[in-house]
């Protein structure tokens, strides 16, 4: 039952650079950084100022209530405050369809757009007045096996007898690799032609960065990004931005015995789980949305099936991972080298990352995947090289300040503890409740652990988790997104304020969770 397909990292990497053009010889004869952009607001650069995040939010409508509409109003009145807005990704459910960008963003975010009526705003014409930061989540790649369209036509009076029922988020389009996404918030260059794109770089590569001319990034009239992965430094806060969907493949199982009995277990899980999304498709057929309690049924059902789809992916990409598997090192290496020269500017005082999946999480389907664990080891490898080469310039402090993240349908905080490597003592937020169908936590408890050796080592406690909780008629669903508080000083304070708008028994209420400073 494949519904979505995830494409090679391969294939991510090389859409992507044809798609901005990536050290085209116009770009290179004027020393243009491709990885960083300059925020261009008018605004004084003062040291202490405050941001939003959001992330998982594009999810429509549940059953007849809007999420993330609910959170967007939330968000409004910190507008004037706060300089810019993170994503953490998974912006477009479920294949990151260009078809579903007027429902799933344009509609819900439109006083964080320029130029009014949304009907006319076109997804790949989008220009926004507070700046919007985003990464690509593993939705925003997503796509359709190439017969679903055919299907999808010949099945049409059927899904609209069900249409209640079997409401996907999906149609015609995938998100044909990413193009959506990158029409939507990169700076398409493809497009151009040779005289065209001088022009552009001329216009709008007029900034100076750290490693020459880069992207001036100009809300209410320019609001592109450079590429997947980019830098930015606010407040001298040096912030850069991900594509973890680059970096996430599993680390091959070992060619032994062991090896075969994991394989064998595996592809027992996934028969099960293959299993419980059919039972679950059965039953979805036999409930009604137009009555509210079957509504709701119908919305567990959904997130629940969503979440199996998850561990079933995560469970191929483990079978088929091997040495030949690609990974983004050209990615980490570029993030490597950048933290190291952050270290070694006087000027900058912190450091933010922020990226699509989570390396410490303890929601029930993220905290033991094969990807959250290959993201951790390969993070790790990064501050660990960082640590090494700035010797003893953080005298004491982590090496990151700040880690965000999404992908877990949540709102996390956790701290590590002394993990071997250079990301203990981190801060770790995991900001993905802010519109599609939130999930619980892990019932074995808020502390993570690791093997070394035969010893099991504390690795990670969680301070604070948001998220689906309760039973029946006391199932509490509490979307989120938070402001933080960037305070002046060396290290910097960060005063983090989650914000939740919870849908408890076919009701919204809004509230503010007490505030916590890292």
């Amino acid at each position: 039952m494949r519904f979505v397909i995830d494409p090679l990292i391969a294939t991510k990497i090389q859409k992507m650079q044809q798609r901005v053009c990536w050290q085209n010889p116009s770009l290179l004869q004027r020393s243009i950084d491709q990885t960083s952009l300059v925020l261009d607001d008018g605004k004084p650069d003062t040291n202490e100022f405050s941001f939003m995040v959001i992330g998982d939010s594009g999810s429509g409508y549940h059953r007849g209530h809007n999420p993330q509409r609910q959170v967007a109003e939330q968000m409004l009145p910190h507008r004037e405050e706060c300089r810019f807005v993170l994503h953490t990704g998974d912006v477009i459910y479920l294949v990151g369809s260009r078809e579903y960008y007027p429902k799933n963003f344009i509609e819900p975010y439109r006083e964080f757009l320029a130029d009014g009526e949304t009907q006319k705003i076109s997804y790949d014409r989008m220009v926004f007045n507070l700046p919007f930061f985003l990464v690509p989540g593993n939705h925003d790649y997503y796509d359709l096996p190439l017969t679903y369209g055919l299907v999808l036509q010949a099945t049409l009076p059927f899904r609209y007898l069900f249409r209640n029922q079997l409401d996907f988020d999906v149609r015609l389009y995938g998100s044909d690799q990413g193009n959506a996404y990158a029409k939507a918030f990169l700076d398409y260059l493809k497009c151009l032609n040779s005289i065209e794109l001088e022009q552009h770089l001329d216009r709008h590569y007029t900034a100076q960065g750290g490693a020459g001319k880069c992207l001036r990034y100009q809300p209410g009239h320019f609001t592109r990004l450079p590429n997947r992965y980019y830098s930015f430094r606010v407040g001298n806060i040096d912030f850069f931005a991900l594509d973890s969907n680059t970096f996430n493949a599993p680390l091959p199982l070992p060619a032994t015995a062991a090896g075969d009995d994991f394989r064998a277990d595996l592809n027992q899980q996934k028969a099960a789980i293959e299993k419980q999304r059919r039972d679950i498709f059965i039953e979805m057929t036999q409930l009604n949305a137009n009555n509210p309690q079957q509504a709701e049924r119908l919305d567990d059902l959904h997130a629940k099936e969503q979440q199996l789809a998850e561990i079933s992916r995560d469970i191929d990409k483990q079978l088929t991972s091997n040495a030949t598997t690609i990974t983004d090192d050209e990615q980490l290496d570029w993030l490597q080298h950048r933290l190291i020269e952050s270290w070694q500017t006087e000027s900058v005082r912190g450091r933010v990352l922020f990226f699509h999946h989570p390396p410490y999480v303890t929601e029930a389907t993220k905290w033991q995947q094969a990807q959250t664990m290959a993201i951790r080891w390969r993070l790790r490898q990064v501050l660990d090289g960082v640590a090494q080469a700035i010797g003893d310039l953080p005298q004491g402090r982590p090496i990151v300040d700040l880690v965000l993240n999404g992908h877990a349908h949540c709102l996390e905080y956790l701290r590590t503890t002394n993990t071997g490597h250079a990301d203990a003592y981190t801060n770790w937020i995991v900001c993905g409740g802010s519109g599609f169908s939130l999930r619980r936590q892990r019932q074995e408890g808020n502390d993570l652990t690791e093997i070394y050796g035969e010893e099991e080592r504390l690795v990670a406690q969680s301070q604070l988790f948001v998220g689906r909780s309760g039973q029946g008629s006391q199932k509490r669903r509490p979307y989120s997104f938070i402001r933080i508080d960037v305070k002046d000083g060396r290290p910097p304070k960060f005063v983090v304020r989650p914000y939740v708008a919870e849908w408890f028994q076919r009701r919204w209420q809004e509230y503010a969770i007490d505030p916590f400073t890292i």
